[in-house]
């Protein structure tokens, strides 16, 4: 009996700890002002983040403040619901899921491009790269610099075509948001010039080259 007891409370201890690191996998950042906390705290995040930039040219600050924006780093997050005669819960604006909030159709299109069929929104690294591979775009499509997180963040929002007929334009609110995300990306970039050092030499310390 002794030895079934101990059996089954390391089945428990076991079962525990992988749903903790589940948890831990899947949970927002602590501190999401702060894109060293961040790295730190999300082990693979700064790995992923840097094959991205890598594979599409897109500055990591850049798409961690579209994704901050767009999600606050919430792996499941939703449009909130419409409310039907001010209280009753009605049927959410569109489709967008994830960390980049992005609408089915176009995560499919994103899907096809990369030949990346297997990515979930909800993945961290699929995500990232989705963001990558949408500022590219907007760079080859809409002329916009890699590094400008302003016009970026307007074509995300307003997808290419729009931001090519200038759909934002009166959009005051948009622009507004904008420049939030452009001044996110602006404070991530100083914060990790003063870290940067350090997790490069942890991601190669892991074998993570």
């Amino acid at each position: 009996m002794g030895k079934n007891n101990n059996k089954r409370t390391s089945l428990l201890v076991l079962t525990f700890h992988a749903l903790l690191a589940a948890g831990c996998a899947t949970s927002p950042p602590s501190n999401p002002d702060d894109i060293c906390s961040i790295f730190r705290e999300k082990k693979s995040w700064y790995r992923e983040a840097k094959e991205a930039e890598e594979k599409w040219s897109s500055p990591v600050p850049t798409m961690m403040a579209i994704l901050y924006q767009e999600s606050r780093f919430v792996h499941d997050a939703r449009p909130p619901r419409t409310k039907i005669l001010g209280f009753i819960p009605g049927p959410r604006p569109s489709d967008a899921y994830g960390y980049p909030q992005a609408l089915n159709s176009t995560w499919r299109t994103y899907q096809r491009a990369t030949f990346n069929y297997g990515a979930d929104r909800d993945d961290f690294g699929d995500a990232i790269d989705f963001v990558g591979w949408y500022n590219n775009t907007s760079a080859r499509q809409c002329s916009i610099r890699p590094d400008d997180t302003y016009h970026l963040y307007l074509a995300y929002h307003e997808g290419h075509g729009g931001f090519n007929r200038r759909t934002f334009r009166n959009k005051g609110w948009l622009k507004s948001v904008s420049h939030k995300v452009s001044a996110r990306a602006q404070t991530y970039r100083r914060q990790l010039a003063s870290c940067e050092s350090s997790l490069k030499r942890r991601r190669k310390f892991l074998g993570l080259f």
